[in-house]
Order: structure tokens, then sequence, then C-alpha cells
């Protein structure tokens, strides 16, 4: 989803002196083209914590985590950060202390370096190469013919969905935001790739609030909290290990992927 126009700032509007990470949805709806894509949403995230959302496509999951950026304003209710409704928090604070990697990301024409470092003008060349390996990305950059300072994007070299993933992830974490977004950032990776890449974000997670989008089990099962969305509503919610004891999407989409048993639900 890209920002509406009129998507503006309040003349009032706060600035608050730090961002901690505390988002709270209450009762949010929110209505695209004459119809409700999210319904009655409540949540409670405390700063730091760890949140996984699932659900099958279409089901809202990156609209809810588009809202928190204001992309789009929700349609009733609001949504709060740090306490504070995020329409009173100017835009480009509000999504300075937001960093969001999504699984359909833009390139643009530069470097990967300046891919990266892009919205962070003045970051360093260590900084980006760290957060690089952390995405797994610095490894098949360095394989390039120019290391970062290989032209990508519509004018330069073409990656593969996988490899636009793992800059987009760089590019999220160099921001070093109280809150993080990751929009089914791996999916286009295979598995041992996966779980180098989650093992590696296990440090970076302590102390920012994050938001997990994903159709892998393997991707959310060690969040503090999941959510499973159906049709634009909270169906589910609880740890991995409440969750597989449910007879609902959760446990099933375990099963199968876990092999236990063959697809019966739509991921």
């Amino acid at each position: 989803m890209l920002a509406e126009p009129g998507i503006l700032d309040k003349e009032d509007s706060q600035e608050p002196e730090r961002i901690l990470g505390q988002v709270e949805f209450r009762n949010v709806s929110f209505s695209y083209n004459g119809e409700k894509a999210l319904k009655d949403i409540n949540m409670l995230v405390k700063p730091g914590q760890t949140i996984g959302i699932m659900g099958p496509t279409g089901s809202g999951k990156s609209t809810l985590v588009n809202l928190i950026c204001r992309f789009y304003d929700c349609t009733e209710g609001e949504i709060l950060i740090d306490g504070i409704n995020i329409k009173d928090i100017p835009k480009k604070i509000l999504r300075k202390n937001i960093a969001i990697a999504m699984q359909d990301t833009f390139l643009f024409s530069d470097t990967i370096e300046g891919n990266i470092a892009y919205g962070v003008p003045d970051v360093d060349i260590d900084s980006i190469k760290n957060s690089a390996m952390v995405a797994g990305a610095h490894e098949f950059i360095i394989k390039m013919s120019e290391g970062y300072d290989t032209i990508v994007g519509e004018r330069g070299v073409g990656l593969s969905g996988g490899q636009r993933q793992r800059v987009s992830l760089a590019r999220a974490l160099i921001m070093n935001s109280s809150i993080l977004i990751l929009d089914d950032i791996t999916s286009s990776v295979d598995v041992e790739t996966e779980q180098q890449i989650q093992a590696a974000l296990k440090e970076v997670y302590r102390g920012k609030t994050t938001f997990i989008i994903s159709h892998r089990i393997s991707s959310v099962r060690n969040a503090d909290m999941i959510f499973v969305l159906e049709n634009g509503r909270i169906v589910e919610q609880g740890t991995h290990e409440e969750l597989i004891g449910n007879n609902g999407y959760y446990s099933n989409v375990f099963m199968v992927q876990s092999g236990a048993v063959k697809a019966t639900v739509a991921v």
C-alpha cells in the first residue's frame, strides 16, 4: 500500500522526546474501496515485545502494520504509540521511529551501499556491512562485481527475490528504530538461510518492538505473542505453545509445515 495524499499532520501535532515503542490498537477498523479490510482490532504491545502475525492471504496482515506507519488512517477506532494517538505525531517523527522491511521491496538505481543506507545518509560503511551481515546479504554482495559499489535497481544488476528481501531487511535494520516491522521478508529465501537470519536477528529484536508477518511458523514461533487474522478479524492469539494446542488455523499450519499432515488450509 502507498500513502494516500490525504494523510496530513495536525497543526497542533505533538513531538515526543523519545518513542519507547508501546503500540496499542483500540477498536480499529479499516475500510478500503467500500469493504472492511480490518474489523474491530484490539491489541496492546509493550515496548520491546516481539509480535507474530499470521493468517491466510488477504486476511489483513499487511494492512494492520501499514496503519501503524500511517500509510493509511484507520476509519474507526485509534492507534496509539506510547499512549499518543499516531494522528497527533508528525509523520516525519513517526516514520523515523518505525523501520519496515517488506516482501516486495523497491530498489533504487543506486549502489547496494546507497540502497541500504537510504534514509540514514551519514552512516558509515562498517555499519552498512554489519546490517547486511545480520540480514544475510553480505555474502552475496561481496561476490558481486563491485561489491557494495555494485549498481542495482532499474538500471543496474538484477537481484533475485530473496536477495532483494535481504537488502530490504538490511535497510530497515540500519535505521535502529524503536519499532521494527518485518513483512514476510524471508518468503523468497530457503529454510536454511531463513534460520541463519532468524538466529542473527535475535540480538536485534532485543529492546525493539517487533512485528513479524509471515506464512512460516518458524518465523513467529518464538514471538512473545502471536495473532492470527482471518477476514480482517483477530481469531486467535497466544504463544506458540498455546496456539498449537488449539484446533485452529495456526495449529493446522503447524501440522502441515512440520510434515505431520497434508495441507488442509490455505496459507
